[in-house]
């Protein structure tokens, strides 16, 4: 997978791309990182950006012809190149919208700054997308959080394959509690099955544990979620009884 971060900063994102199991996989040839400045498709000599906005008001709007043009040559030498505007105007970013975006071999991500782009760019993108419903200072921390879910489904980029598939998420539910050691803290103790050895009993007491956990946390993620008939009789039976019995 290949990433190329068009941003006014990027000095906020090359930390992120330059650190820890992002650096490890781009050593690797697993992932591939192009940070660049905005400012260096400019076209005077102050590399201006921005502009003050039509009809008054506050802030300066990045440029529409600069960011064609940053585009264009991105798609001369990557045609096939998949180009996301983060903008809070976009679809909400899910694990299901991450793992179609992890498909692609090559992700352009603008990133904004002030007022945000001119919006003739929305016409330029391939896909918006949002991470959130509240406002930022910029564009970067939804890229870097963009970059982090994208590669992580990259083959090879995490050390334990199974990483990907049984967190958070990745599976329609929030993921169950995870212990390590002291197996007791302050009067507080490891639950004994996990201390069993016996991993079917394990995998049953987790998956019904990521079941409560999302029923009484993320309800909403059971709408859409891959349930078995063992799955649905479980949280049928997290209902409060509604006569009021215990």
């Amino acid at each position: 997978m290949k990433y190329t971060v068009l941003t006014l900063f990027p000095e906020l994102v090359a930390p992120w791309a330059g650190t820890g199991i992002l650096a490890k996989a781009a050593a690797a040839g697993q992932l591939e990182f192009d940070i660049r400045d905005l400012r260096d498709w400019a076209t005077d000599r102050h590399r201006t950006a921005d502009d003050a906005p039509y009809g008054g008001g506050a802030g300066m709007v990045i440029r529409v012809d600069l960011v064609a043009r940053a585009l264009a040559e991105v798609r001369t030498t990557s045609p096939d190149a998949h180009v996301v505007l983060l903008t809070p105007a976009g679809e909400r970013l899910d694990q299901a919208l991450v793992e179609r975006l992890a498909r692609e071999s090559h992700l352009v991500l603008l990133s904004g700054r002030y007022e945000g782009f001119d919006a003739r760019v929305e016409e330029l993108v391939d896909r918006e997308v949002s991470v959130g419903d509240y406002v930022l200072m910029g564009g970067e921390a939804a890229v870097v959080a963009l970059i982090e879910a994208t590669a992580r489904l990259q083959d090879g980029v995490l050390h334990d394959s199974e990483s990907a598939l049984k967190e958070s998420f990745a599976a329609g539910l929030l993921d169950y509690p995870e212990y390590t050691r002291p197996p007791e803290f302050e009067g507080r103790k490891v639950p004994e099955i996990l201390l069993s050895g016996n991993h079917g009993e394990v995998a049953r007491w987790r998956r019904r544990q990521a079941l409560e956990r999302t029923f009484r946390r993320r309800p909403d993620l059971l709408e859409k979620a891959d349930l078995t008939a063992d799955d649905e009789e479980f949280l049928e039976s997290l209902h409060p009884d509604p006569t009021g019995d215990v």
